[in-house]
């Protein structure tokens, strides 16, 4: 079956949590209620009173103590989009449903799991400010004990922490409550998240990857540390209005709570919301009887690159040049747009570009006939759910032919400029049909303070023209639009008959096949092996490098306890430590406070793209790319800096102690200052670099800004399966034609303190090292690292004559929807199956598998089952050998799939099958003669078989059980037939 790229998308399903709202019928009557929406602002007011009963998810009570509230609010989100859709009454294609999940900063169970770790420190400094400060050593042991008992009540520490923090499990967890086997992946892009979820499920359902797609986005105040960290970069205003450009923002009873955030100049007030769109090809939506509520049309992103600290683009001419672009796409003219929904920052330089650059774009149309409004004035800014909050409201103003009423600016001096075409949406309006039987349109804008812009075309839905088979999909298109309307389409090639050095690809505009992505790049840094060289020394060597962690980094004292399972300690002190770089990269202007102020897997991820892109000063990608990095959605610097500023909360606590009831005002003064002395100040203030340095997408945009590259960046979280699902949303757009280049990969410091004791307390370790297929492996070891890919489409690499290191052929993926911790064959066994089905060879060609391999019995019994289903069969004339990075390296998590694939295409590249290590009797329980198999402890010849390329195969699973599995095939330009 072939899909087509430009077929509308429609909107069929809708869900809407805000402050005193609850779905899509609330929504609507919030975005029409006069002005003031009430007298208490719903912008500054929380999600706290939303109730959620969790037994109707299946969730049991002891997981349910574990989660994070959002994951809580987005599944009631998800059951309300899907019963707005009718649902469960009317059914969903669960095998090919995807659910993408969109946050951004650290989530309350993340906080609360960090300061419990942390405070054992604190504890440890109380009881030793006690004794300085004149109290008996009983009376401290007792105040320390006291504070932790109270720590613990508060914070209510469970085995399943690890897994109840995760951004990931959010939309793992829907998948399991609706039984979806599709893609499932956590984003974050700043406040283009939401925009960027919605773009990737578009792509999905374009590229007949998925036939239904659940997008959900969500933002709470989850630590003060956040707002503190926008109004550092000059972003939050206690007052503020969507168009202000006075810079000092104005309310005019806009019933915005002037107490709300700290700040006064202009900006925006953080508000919180979670949102979710049921999206389908329209054919598909048209066929099933859908409701509709309105189409996309288009979803365009781009970047400005733009390197220093991050700030939303000022560049009038990139987002002219953007709507621009996305109109063409979409076959419409800038005259037919109604209505334009605006990012209205409340940032006045901000709202002043976005003005110019919408003034130029309608300049044709007559003054005052586009209307513009953000959501914003009902809102408050909900920053991950921003373009959610701002679809959705397009998307039911589209549905009812009304557009709501806007709060009047009274000093955006652009509404009153003479002959402008943009006039504010007042007081709303009933919207009358387009001109010349054009159906209603409306833009949508977004940006991120990263730098990416987002611009989305929307159309009402004509039921009876969508039957109509001329023209797209029911769509008469602008005549004049269409003209220059598509992009360049990417290049495709058709694999000629032949396997091995005759299998060549001819340019045409049909494919058998997926088209191959080019490796053209590749460079990675794990443990003690700074680069992908000494990463394969080590390989060879068949020498692990996992050894004890630096006490800097786990202090035995606090945290290691050899033995039981524990909240407070983790059982090993074993991990493929490595230490981030802590002076920039040669050739980046980064100054040494902003190099500092970094999160450790984004200094690390900064180094390795400087391997990447290394001798690439006159080669350095070209045209619109992609930046997608698989990481943990909470970087440990946010929660790090989320504990400390819980500090002074601390100091109350201790100062009530009622060990410390003998000790004198003095004494309890002499305490607080001792303690202070050896944990920091309580509040040290807030700099503008921090939230820099706490946002996931930034490690992404970190790439992009620095190396001045046209990428949108975008950080992605499927579990352990992190860096492979990044790898499989690049291959989507290079396939697409939505990027030219993208660099993808993942990155993460699993050896922390935190990680190890919450891993501990599940059990997931091993008592000794990673030791995968053994019979005595016990579990995994964390890890340190970080693996980076330079991916190109193959007529793009060879036009360009660069050198590749290998061939993407096939990704697949999907969810078990069964368990969020027990590994499943048929999950990945289905995984396996959609790779297979995007190539033109079966499993028998595959000699080397690259296994996720993580040392557990239960996982790797699981998984070599998998194996055997659908490797195992006829047409197999030599074993499959199987491998594991881990025993090497250790448990990466996010960065588990980059080494995987950094191993599997180094091995390639030297025609040597790579040694396992840390084995030393393969468990009897694995079935390996059922494929058959082997797993070797020395390296080897990889010789080709006559007539066939050298192919190999990665797997990532993930936690939530995420499944991908990736296909690589040698560049046949290496098959010179020697050997």
């Amino acid at each position: 079956m072939r899909f087509d790229s430009a077929e509308p998308v429609a909107i069929v399903g809708i869900a809407a949590l805000y402050p005193g709202v609850q779905g899509p019928e609330e929504y609507w009557q919030l975005l029409n209620a006069e002005f003031p929406v009430s007298t208490t602002s719903r912008a500054t007011r929380g999600l706290d009173d939303v109730e959620v009963d969790v037994a109707r998810f299946g969730i049991p009570p002891a997981q349910a103590r574990s989660m994070a509230r959002m994951q809580i609010l987005m599944l009631e989100a998800a059951r309300q989009c899907l019963a707005d859709a009718g649902h469960p009454g009317r059914a969903l294609p669960v095998e090919r449903t995807d659910v993408i999940t969109g946050t951004c900063f650290g989530l309350d169970r993340q906080h609360a799991n960090a300061l419990r770790v942390e405070a054992s420190r604190y504890v440890r400094e109380v009881e030793r400010a006690a004794l300085s400060a004149g109290a008996d050593s009983d009376s401290a042991r007792q105040a320390a004990e006291e504070l932790r008992l109270l720590l613990a009540r508060r914070l209510h520490g469970s085995p399943h922490d690890r897994v109840g923090e995760m951004a990931s499990t959010i939309p793992a967890r829907i998948a399991t409550a609706f039984k979806f086997h599709g893609r499932t992946l956590a984003m974050e892009s700043a406040d283009a998240t939401s925009y960027v979820g919605v773009a990737q499920a578009v792509l999905n359902l374009r590229g007949g990857l998925s036939d239904a797609a659940l997008v959900v986005a969500g933002q709470r105040r989850e630590s003060p540390l956040f707002a503190r960290a926008l109004d550092a970069k000059g972003l939050i205003s206690s007052t503020s209005h969507p168009f202000a450009t006075n810079g000092t923002g104005s309310d005019s009873g806009s019933g915005l709570d002037p107490d709300s955030n700290s700040g006064s100049g202009s900006g925006f007030v953080l508000g919180e919301g979670v949102g979710a769109l049921l999206l389908k090809r329209l054919s598909t939506a048209v066929e099933d009887g859908d409701r509709i509520y309105a189409t996309i049309l288009d979803c365009s992103l781009r970047h400005d690159p733009r390197p220093g600290p991050f700030a939303a683009s000022p560049s009038v001419g990139l987002r002219h040049s953007t709507a621009v672009g996305s109109l063409r796409t979409a076959a419409v003219r800038p005259e037919t747009i109604q209505y334009v929904e605006c990012v209205g920052s409340g940032v006045a330089h901000e709202v002043r570009v976005e003005l110019e650059a919408l003034a130029a774009l309608h300049e044709g149309a007559g003054a005052g006939s586009v209307a513009v409004g953000s959501v914003k004035d009902r809102l408050g800014h909900t920053f991950a759910n921003a373009g959610i909050a701002a679809l959705s409201k397009v998307a039911l103003a589209l549905h009812h032919g009304r557009i709501p009423p806007q709060l009047e600016p009274a000093d955006a001096v652009e509404f009153a400029r003479s002959g402008t075409p943009l006039r504010n949406a007042g007081a709303g309006l009933r919207w009358p049909p387009g001109e010349d039987g054009h159906p209603r349109r409306a833009t949508v804008h977004g940006t991120s303070l990263t730098g990416t812009l987002c611009h989305l075309v929307l159309e009402e839905h004509d039921r009876k023209g969508s039957h109509d088979r001329t023209g797209l999909h029911g769509r008469t298109p602008d005549v004049e639009a269409t003209r220059p309307t598509r992009p360049p389409q990417p290049t495709q090639l058709t694999r000629l008959p032949g396997d091995g050095p005759t299998a060549r690809y001819a340019v045409g505009n049909t494919a058998s096949d997926a088209e191959p992505i080019a490796v053209v790049g590749l460079a990675g840094w794990f443990a003690d092996s700074p680069d992908a060289e000494s990463f394969w020394e080590a390989i060879r060597s068949g020498v692990s490098r996992i050894g004890p962690v630096p006490e800097s980094v786990l202090d035995r004292d606090l945290y290691h306890a050899p033995g039981a399972l524990s909240l407070t300690h983790s059982y090993t002190d074993q991990g493929g430590h490595t230490t981030p770089p802590t002076v920039p990269p040669s050739g980046l202007r980064i100054s040494p406070s902003r190099h500092a102020s970094m999160d450790g897997a984004q200094r690390l991820a900064l180094g390795v793209a400087a391997q990447l892109l290394a001798g690439r000063d006159t080669t350095v990608p070209h045209g619109r790319g992609l930046i997608a990095v698989g990481t943990n959605l909470g970087l440990s610097r946010e929660r790090r800096l989320n504990a400390e500023s819980s500090l002074q909360d601390l100091e109350d606590t201790v100062a009530r102690l009622d060990a410390l009831g003998g000790l004198s005002a003095l004494q309890r003064k002499s305490l607080l200052t001792s303690l202070r002395e050896h944990t920091g100040p309580p509040d040290e203030g807030v700099l503008p670099d921090l939230l820099d340095g706490c946002l996931a997408g930034g490690i992404a945009a970190l790439l992009a800004n620095e190396y001045g590259l046209d990428a949108v960046p975008l950080a992605v979280e499927a579990a352990c399966a992190s860096s492979l699902a990044a790898i499989d949303v690049a291959v989507g757009a290079l396939r697409a034609g939505t990027a030219d280049f993208a660099i993808a990969g993942g990155v993460e410091l699993a050896c922390n303190a935190r990680d190890m004791v919450l891993c501990s307390a599940l059990g997931l370790l091993s008592h000794s090292r990673n030791a995968p297929f053994d019979a005595g492996a016990d579990g995994f070891t964390p890890g340190d690292g970080c693996g980076l890919f330079l991916l190109k489409r193959y007529g793009d690499a060879l036009r360009d004559g660069d050198e590749i290191a290998g061939l993407v052929r096939g990704v697949g993926a999907s969810n078990d929807a069964k368990s969020l911790i027990a590994p499943d064959v048929a999950g990945q066994t289905r995984a396996m199956e959609r790779a297979f089905a995007q190539v033109d060879f079966d499993p028998s060609a595959v000699d080397y598998l690259e296994a996720h391999g993580t040392g557990t019995k239960v996982g790797d019994r699981v998984e070599i089952a998998a194996v055997a289903k659908v490797y195992g069969g006829a047409g197999r004339v030599r074993p499959l050998e199987i491998g594991s990075a881990k025993s090497f390296y250790g448990h990466t998590f996010a960065a588990a799939g980059s080494a995987g694939l950094l191993r599997t295409l180094l091995a390639m590249r030297a025609r040597t099958l790579p040694p396992n290590t840390n084995l030393h009797t393969l468990n009897p329980a694995l079935d390996l003669a059922a494929v058959p198999a082997v797993v070797s402890t020395g390296p080897s010849a990889w010789n080709r078989r006559p007539g066939r390329p050298r192919r190999a195969a990665v797997s990532s699973f993930g936690t939530g059980g995420i499944n991908y599995h990736v296909l690589v095939e040698e560049h046949a330009e290496h098959m010179d037939g020697s050997r």
